[in-house]
C-alpha cells in the first residue's frame, strides 16, 4: 500500500507540469485519501499484532492451566481409587468384626476392667506422690527461709567482727609497729602481740607497756560480751633455760597465756567464762626459726576472738 501511494505521488509530481490544475487537485486529494487510508491500515496492523500476542499468551496460559488441571484430575483419580480400596478393606474389617462381635465385646470388657483397675492404682500412686512433692516443697521453702536467716546471721556476725577488729585497732593504735598486728580471717579476729611488747626473756611477768596494751584490749572486749576469747602463748624453738621453775617452752607459753588471762579477768565487765588460756609452745610458728627476726615473730601471744555461734549451730542443725 505504501508503495502504491509513493507511486501515485511520483506520478502526480511528474505530471504536474503537463496536466491541468483541476486534474492536479484531484490527484492531490486522491493522494491525501490514500495516505489517510495507509495510516488507518498501519494502526489496524499494529492492533492486530498486539491482539495476536495477547491471544498467544492466553493460549499458553490456558495450556498451562490445562496441564495443571489434568494433573489434578489424575491425582484425584488416584486418590479416589485409593479411597475405594480403603473403603473395601474397611468394609471387610467391619464384616469380620461384626461376625465376631460377641467375643470381641467380652474381651474388650475384660480388658477395660483391667485398665480401669490399673488406672485407679496409678491415680492413687499419683495422689501419694503429689502429697509427697507438696511436703517436699514446703520443707524446701522452710529450709530456704532458714538458710536466708543463717546467711543474714552470719553476715551480721561478720560485720560485728569487722567492727570489733576496727575498735581493737583503734584502741591499740599506740602500739602499732611494736610487735602488734590485728587481722580478721575465717570469721575470727586475731590479735598478735610479740613477747618483746609483753615479757622479758624467759619471764611470764607482763611489763608496764604490755599491761597497758592488754588493759586497752580488755576495754574493747568488755563491750562485746558475746565474744569468746582464747589466749594462746607461743615460743620459738630455743629450749627453755630459766631458773628451773618451769619444765620447758610449753610450760612457759602456758604461763604467759595465763598471765594475760589474769589481767583481763581483773576487768569486772569481762565474763571470766569467756576467757580461755592455752599454751602452744614452739609447735605453731608463723615464721621460720632460722633467723632472729623469725624467732621474734614466733615468740608471741595470740588473742583469738570468736563470735558465739550457738544460734548459728542451732539453725544448721535445723536445716
Amino acid at each position: 500500500m505504501l508503495k502504491k501511494v509513493c507511486l501515485i505521488a511520483f506520478t502526480a509530481a511528474t505530471l504536474t507540469s503537463c496536466v491541468s490544475a483541476k486534474v492536479y487537485k484531484d490527484l492531490e486529494a486522491r493522494f491525501a485519501d490514500l495516505k489517510a487510508e495507509n495510516q488507518d491500515l498501519d494502526h489496524d496492523l499494529t492492533t492486530s499484532e498486539r491482539l495476536r500476542k495477547q491471544f498467544e499468551e492466553q493460549a499458553a496460559q490456558l495450556e498451562k492451566e490445562l496441564a495443571t488441571t489434568t494433573a489434578e484430575r489424575d491425582d484425584l483419580q488416584r486418590k479416589y481409587a485409593a479411597a475405594q480400596a480403603n473403603l473395601k478393606n474397611l468394609q471387610e474389617s467391619y464384616d469380620a468384626l461384626e461376625a465376631n462381635s460377641s467375643k470381641a465385646l467380652a474381651e474388650n470388657s475384660k480388658k477395660n476392667r483391667e485398665l480401669l483397675g490399673e488406672l485407679d492404682e496409678k491415680q492413687a500412686a499419683l495422689a501419694a506422690e503429689q502429697t509427697r512433692l507438696e511436703k517436699m516443697q514446703r520443707d524446701l521453702t522452710e529450709r530456704s527461709r532458714r538458710v536466708e536467716e543463717l546467711e543474714s546471721m552470719i553476715a551480721a556476725k561478720d560485720a560485728k567482727m569487722r567492727a570489733l577488729k576496727d575498735a581493737i585497732s583503734k584502741a591499740l593504735v599506740d602500739f602499732e609497729g611494736n610487735g602488734l598486728t590485728v587481722e580478721q580471717r575465717d570469721g575470727k579476729v586475731y590479735v598478735s602481740l610479740e613477747n618483746k611488747l609483753l615479757f622479758d626473756s624467759g619471764s611470764w611477768t607482763v611489763g608496764t607497756n604490755g599491761r597497758q596494751a592488754v588493759n586497752q584490749l580488755g576495754s574493747v572486749l568488755a563491750q562485746n560480751p558475746e565474744i569468746a576469747v582464747l589466749i594462746e602463748g607461743h615460743t620459738d624453738n630455743v629450749p627453755y633455760g630459766g631458773n628451773g621453775l618451769l619444765k620447758d617452752n610449753w610450760d612457759l607459753s602456758t604461763k604467759r597465756a595465763t598471765a594475760i588471762v589474769e589481767i583481763l579477768s581483773q576487768n569486772s565487765q569481762i565474763d571470766p567464762k569467756n576467757l580461755t588460756a592455752a599454751g602452744r609452745g614452739e609447735f605453731a610458728p608463723v615464721a621460720p626459726n632460722t633467723t632472729p627476726e623469725g624467732k621474734a615473730k614466733n615468740r608471741r601471744i595470740e588473742v583469738i576472738l570468736t563470735p558465739k555461734l550457738d544460734e548459728v549451730t542451732k539453725l544448721l542443725n535445723d536445716i
